[in-house]
């Protein structure tokens, strides 16, 4: 029996992930891994920190936390639409939080908590049908939504619009996948 590396886009950021948290200090991990605070065109940074801020974690309960999540649900999607759609996906959902970030608030994100609620809410429609909306998808959205409003109330550093934010771009895609069937 081989092992086989069979969600090649899921494994390969998990793996950035953690080579990420290992191998870089606190300050790189805010020079490089964290979104940009604000809009800033002119500075070549800030394209590579549109993206590069998933792969950055707090620490490894942070990290763990978002890869349970990635891990479980990531290659079962990733057998769906397939590796380039689901690149996509995570590259439209990192980019759009991101930059809806930096234009609402002034602080930085840092983490895939965004990508594993878009993949939490995207698995939802896996057995979704034209013109339906699987109750499964309903009680997910409410729970999430409603869990993540009411972390909203608690002071802490986890960014709620980040997990709110995937969890549309999934929902979105999901509706716009599906549609196209």
């Amino acid at each position: 029996m081989k092992i086989k590396y069979n969600a090649p886009v899921i494994l390969t950021y998990s793996i950035l992930s953690i080579c990420v948290l290992m191998f870089f200090s606190n300050g790189l991990l805010t020079k490089y891994f964290s979104s940009p605070a604000q809009l800033s065109f002119s500075n070549p940074y800030f394209y590579l920190r549109l993206v590069s801020y998933i792969a950055g974690h707090g620490g490894w309960n942070h990290l763990i936390g978002n890869l349970m999540i990635i891990l479980l649900v990531g290659p079962l999607l990733e057998e769906k639409y397939g590796s380039g759609k689901l690149l996509e996906m995570i590259l439209i959902t990192a980019i759009s939080t991101a930059l809806l970030n930096a234009f609402l608030f002034s602080n930085s994100l840092i983490g895939g908590s965004g990508i594993a609620f878009m993949l939490i809410l995207l698995g939802s429609f896996s057995n979704i049908k034209s013109k339906e909306i699987p109750l499964t998808f309903i009680i997910i959205a409410l729970l999430f939504i409603g869990s993540e409003v009411i972390s909203t109330l608690k002071i802490d550093r986890i960014s709620q619009f980040s997990h709110l934010a995937g969890g549309f771009v999934g929902a979105g895609y999901g509706f716009i996948r599906s549609g196209r069937r």
